[in-house]
């Protein structure tokens, strides 16, 4: 059985209880309804929580589903209560917006292994009332995408008319249309690829180890010492956050340019605008992220090779696919570069898929699909606005 509440919106004490009263809605399932993990265990008694926007037709035919990112969460398009920061996609899901909140019914949840409410490893473990930690079973992004499918089935939404996101919400968009084509009506994957290269790979583990290198992280279990290791979850932001920037972005924004001060400093301080930056950005992040999630779900980036769960054929993954696909990618993209989006369009033109793609000119790197991108806006009206009248659903508007 599963039960569906709304947390009271409160302040302090709803910031220190969000991974387990989360102040978004929440879907709970009895330990009789375990999840089902690659890992080959059960994950039982375990909740996910999410957030919804707009209204369900009466059909139950206009439900989008968006996957967010790495470290993003259920706050689409509303306020994050732990960072007072409006949600992280407010350019694309709205009123008006290219996800159009006064057609769609859109629901946004975290992911398994999160830490903003979904069974994650700052959980606490029904068997022995202590925070999971690293007995949590390690989660892939196929596990994200069962417990998705779980949460829609509790909406008592048959077929979802788009699933969309990007980064590691596109892999959970290409993990949805292999897994349940007969569920996904339209699939948006951007700046994502169906599976994750060993650089991506070295990038996370130099992450990783800075966690674990922290004398605070103490194997896991620092919830039980009421310590946090972030010093070193600061430091594995730092070093993923330049890699969602390009080159030509970073020099635009920064350059040489010295931090408040008019001379070199010949010691090692940040004096350089690009250092103080980077630092702020790694010391915001402890504010609102788990350490042990964050190992939990780069671990998830890396196992994720949809070929190889086909018999190492991409094109299997998509056999006999009704699926509409709408492809994007970026041209400064160098962690998930426009090649990797190629192969799966060659993929799924391969089964002679419904598939669009456009490499979008931008100099802003891999973050351009959260940023003001007008070819991003237009190409998501467009094809959302064409699949919505082969759905048989109203179309918001025209693409631009």
């Amino acid at each position: 059985m599963s039960a569906d509440t709304r947390q009271p919106n409160s302040s302090e004490a709803l910031k220190a209880s969000e991974s387990e009263a989360p102040s978004s809605r929440l879907a709970t399932f009895a330990e009789d309804a375990p999840l089902e993990l690659d890992s080959g265990t059960k994950l039982g008694p375990w909740q996910i929580a999410y957030e919804t926007y707009g209204t369900l037709n009466a059909d139950r035919t206009n439900a989008i589903l968006v996957c967010h990112a790495l470290t993003g969460d259920q706050y689409v398009a509303s306020t994050n209560p732990v960072t007072g920061k409006p949600g992280w996609w407010e350019l694309i899901v709205g009123p008006g917006k290219p996800i159009d909140t006064n057609h769609y019914f859109v629901i946004c949840s975290n992911v398994l292994g999160g830490c903003l409410g979904t069974t994650g490893p700052a959980s606490v473990n029904p068997s022995t009332g202590s925070v999971y930690g690293l007995d949590l079973p390690v989660i892939t992004i196929r596990d994200m995408v069962r417990a998705q499918a779980r949460l829609v089935d509790h909406l008592g939404i048959s077929t979802l008319f788009a699933v969309i996101g990007g980064s590691m919400g596109g892999m959970q968009v290409l993990q949805w249309a292999a897994s349940y084509p007969e569920r996904v009506f339209a699939a948006v994957p951007i700046a994502a690829a169906a599976r994750h290269t060993s650089q991506n790979i070295a990038f996370h583990e130099v992450g990783r180890q800075a966690i674990m290198a922290d004398p605070n992280w103490r194997s896991g279990k620092y919830f039980t010492d009421d310590v946090r290791p972030t010093k070193g979850l600061a430091v594995a932001r730092m070093a993923a956050h330049v890699t969602y920037m390009s080159d030509e972005s970073l020099h635009q924004k920064f350059g040489r340019n010295l931090q408040d001060r008019d001379n070199l400093t010949f010691g090692f301080d940040a004096d350089f605008q690009i250092e103080s930056y980077l630092r702020h950005q790694g010391m915001t992040f402890v504010d609102r992220f788990d350490a042990n999630s964050y190992l939990y779900v780069t671990r998830a980036m890396d196992y994720f090779d949809l070929a190889e769960e086909f018999g190492g054929s991409l094109v299997n993954a998509f056999k006999d696919t009704k699926t509409r696909f709408c492809l994007m990618s970026f041209t400064s993209e160098w962690l998930f570069p426009t090649s990797e989006s190629r192969s799966v369009v060659r993929a799924l033109n391969a089964v002679a898929a419904n598939v669009s793609f456009v490499e979008i000119d931008s100099d802003r790197g891999h973050d351009s699909f959260l940023l003001d991108v007008p070819e991003l806006f237009e190409t998501m009206t467009g094809f959302l606005t064409g699949a919505a009248r082969a759905r048989g659903i109203p179309a918001p508007r025209e693409a631009v």
